[in-house]
């Protein structure tokens, strides 16, 4: 019984979720910033976008979103982000985020699927929700 209670306090510690949530605001701000090193740092090379934006379908690699953010960064003054949640089992978790102010009026939902490989957390999967605002032309 001692050995679990050790596991467990160390499968739902401060630090694991301290480093889903950096990885996380690493997306965040590369987004923001057209910062692709930020970007790579955050995903998996073999990671995956999947959404909908103005009726455009998207299924595509990340490196897609990494050439978008470097033309095209989300902040253009109004950007805002948040981590609405983080959930964590073993070595797979979830992050909800909230964008606004996106090219400066569109707003998403985001759901990052993320994996810790190697002792280093990535995220795998981000498939969004257009959820306000229309993109610039």
């Amino acid at each position: 019984m001692a050995g679990l209670g050790r596991q467990e306090t160390s499968e739902f510690s401060v630090d694991n979720y301290d480093a889903i949530r950096d990885v996380v605001q690493l997306c965040l701000d590369g987004e923001a910033q057209g910062d692709v090193a930020k970007l790579q740092q955050a995903f998996h090379q073999e990671a995956r976008m999947f959404g909908d934006l103005a009726g455009t379908r998207y299924d595509v690699p990340i490196q897609e979103l990494f050439d978008m953010s470097a033309e095209s960064p989300a902040d253009t003054g109004n950007y805002k982000s948040r981590i609405l949640s983080i959930t964590r089992l073993g070595d797979v978790a979830t992050a909800t985020v909230l964008e606004d102010g996106y090219w400066g009026t569109v707003s998403f939902v985001d759901f990052l699927s993320l994996c810790r490989i190697e002792g280093t957390w990535k995220i795998v999967n981000k498939t969004f929700a257009h959820v306000g605002g229309e993109p610039p032309a």
